[in-house]
């Protein structure tokens, strides 16, 4: 990804030289290629490119159109042809994406943004109306932070300059942490108060005194699909999950693949080498895959050497056998701004930096999103909702009976679940599952609740099917995981989301929930429609079931590391856990009982983050005492 920064003094003052230059030196870490620069009195944006694909190189940004506004990019635009056609006698099929979106704006100013499919964030600068504008894609997988101070706005790709050129003392914005501890914060929160994230789907427009948020674009709940065949269905998915693949192999160099052996990495791969192969064009596709052969509970190897065998070429294979936990202790090398990026980078990590730097690759392929949006989830709730609201009881008396005997469950069981889903969580309660770990402090639980709880809200009734509803809230889940993800600075590379493509969620979200998932047929359309593509060991096997005996070792050392040192945890400081609360469930664990340990495990991995800050001193230290 390429990365941007600006400043606008709203209230006059200029913009200062060696800050811009301080800045720039941590914007070329990120990206190695060419640096562009525009400076007024009152206004500075830099951009820093990493090119992935062939018109990127002839991009120039900031970019200033005729009118005077300046724009910085950073994307892959997806639907080129189309906008070329839409914009007639401007543009050519040779011209940048940058000069399509420019000339888009031109035509459109904000009203373009919804018409933009592919993975981007964007700024704009406006003399005329002294304005600021910060719009990203519908998912969020670019990140565009920003921060208002006394009439000053500054915004960035990475939070490095906000944190460090914040020139105040930065609290912590406890939201964050709350979803950290659960299923993710928010997308538009960062970990710090007055620093905020551009909402996926929406556009920040600044200017003096004023800030409005606005969303420009979202799916359509009245769209339906329905054909009279499976088959029909079957090609459409066909159709639009290859354009989906077809669209993030656009690249001047070679891809990386993903490669776990689960359906949704090998599917992924699978069209991939398809396309490649039958349009005689594309780039070189690798693999790069993870094994630990000591873990009998996660045996992926035999799975994605299916792949490789059908492929007729290896791929690089990761050992993780000798990474038996994670150390949260130590926090050396530079500094982390995000809880999410203090993992400690071992040995696997080193030998994807090899893999990555040999292959010569700037782009990775994710299957994320697959599970979600797929029916990889083997549930009927949201099918009976629908049938519940819309008062299909002979319908909703069938299901229920199938799902029953597929589920080994009374169907009043299945009745009384699909019901509750309708009640607000205080009303129908909290599933253990996204109930608050019993060592947060009462206090902070009680004031964040919904953030702990995952953002659960009850399915309503009238309006918008509870399928969509459910659908909408997953994918919401999604752009909180990816707005927490870290943009990398070793190795560098991009990351692409096949499964998160706007056409494909529009079909997958406009047809019947029964062609997703089936009793005893789960990615049932999936399935389906890739047979004969993706061998038939890897399409039908078994939800895969990894549970790592890793972690129990990590919570063991690092309770032995929290006793003998001295003074209170910075996150019992905070009023955020019972220091003594969270040691018992860590003895609870490290003795093999039944403990949720994804929150522990993260409740550890703030603890580690907030150390750093503290000891960088680019946090105020959090009450606890220095050691």
């Amino acid at each position: 990804m390429s990365v941007q920064f600006g400043k606008c003094n709203f209230d006059g003052s200029p913009i200062e030289g060696p800050e811009i230059d301080q800045v720039g030196q941590i914007l070329a870490r990120y990206s190695p290629d060419q640096e562009g620069s525009f400076v007024d009195e009152h206004v500075a944006m830099l951009y820093r490119a990493f090119h992935t694909t062939n018109e990127s190189h002839d991009e120039i940004q900031p970019y200033a159109l005729k009118s005077g506004v300046v724009i910085t990019w950073d994307g892959r635009l997806d639907n080129r042809n189309h906008l070329i056609q839409e914009l007639t006698g401007r543009l050519s099929a040779g011209s940048t994406d940058l000069a399509i979106v420019a000339a888009g704006y031109e035509r459109w100013e904000t009203g373009c943004f919804g018409k933009l499919i592919g993975d981007w964030a964007m700024a704009v600068w406006d003399p005329k109306t002294r304005s600021i504008t910060l719009a990203k894609d519908f998912v969020g997988t670019r990140h565009l932070y920003y921060s208002i101070i006394q009439g000053q706005v500054t915004w960035s790709s990475v939070l490095d300059p906000l944190v460090l050129f914040s020139g105040h003392s930065l609290e912590l914005e406890e939201e964050y942490l709350a979803g950290w501890l659960s299923f993710f914060p928010a997308p538009h929160l960062t970990p710090y108060r007055g620093i905020r994230s551009v909402p996926p789907g929406s556009f920040v427009r600044l200017s003096n005194g004023v800030q409005k948020t606005c969303k420009y674009w979202d799916f359509d709940s009245k769209n339906k699909i329905r054909y009279r065949v499976d088959a029909e269905y079957e090609e459409h998915f066909l159709t639009v999950f290859r354009e989906s693949v077809r669209r993030r192999l656009r690249s001047d160099a070679p891809v990386l693949a993903e490669l776990s052996g689960g359906v949704d990495s090998s599917s992924i791969v699978c069209v991939a080498d398809d396309i490649i192969a039958s349009e005689a064009s594309g780039p070189r596709l690798h693999t790069i895959s993870y094994y630990d052969d000591s873990e009998s509970n996660w045996n992926e190897r035999p799975y994605f050497t299916l792949i490789e065998k059908k492929r007729g070429r290896a791929g690089c294979h990761v050992n993780i056998c000798d990474e038996k936990h994670r150390r949260f202790a130590g926090n050396g090398g530079e500094p982390r701004y995000t809880p999410g990026s203090t993992a400690n980078r071992g040995n696997a990590h080193l030998q994807f930096v090899e893999c990555v730097k040999t292959r010569r690759c700037r782009v990775v392929l994710s299957g994320i999103g697959g599970d979600e949006v797929l029916g990889g989830v083997p549930t009927a709730m949201p099918e009976l909702a629908d049938l519940l609201a819309s008062a299909k009881l002979r319908t909703l008396a069938h299901q229920l009976k199938a799902w029953a005997l597929a589920a080994r469950k009374p169907w009043f069981h299945l009745v009384y679940d699909a019901v509750r889903l309708f009640f607000s969580p205080a009303l129908a309660g909290i599933s253990p599952q996204m109930a608050p770990a019993p060592w947060i402090c009462a206090d902070f639980a009680s004031r964040y609740r919904v953030a702990l709880s995952g953002y659960r809200s009850r399915i309503k009734v009238f309006g918008v099917a509870p399928s969509m509803q459910e659908n909408l809230f997953a994918l919401e889940g999604l752009r909180r995981q990816i707005a927490c993800t870290v943009l990398s600075k070793e190795p560098l590379y991009e990351k692409r989301y096949p499964y998160l493509d706007r056409d494909l969620l529009d079909f997958l979200f406009a047809i019947p929930r029964n062609q997703l998932i089936r009793p005893n047929q789960r990615r049932s359309l999936m399935r389906r429609a890739l047979r004969g593509t993706v061998p038939d060991e890897v399409l039908n096997r078994r939800r895969k079931a990894f549970v790592n005996r890793a972690p129990v070792t990590t919570i063991s050392e690092e309770l032995t590391e929290l006793n003998s040192q001295a003074g209170r945890l910075r996150i019992a400081s905070l009023g955020v856990v019972d220091e003594e609360r969270l040691k018992i469930e860590m003895r609870r664990a490290n003795q093999g009982g039944g403990v949720a340990m994804v929150p522990l495990l993260r409740a550890l991995t703030i603890e580690a983050w907030l150390k750093g800050l503290v000891n960088r001193k680019v946090l105020i230290a959090t009450g606890a005492t220095e050691t």
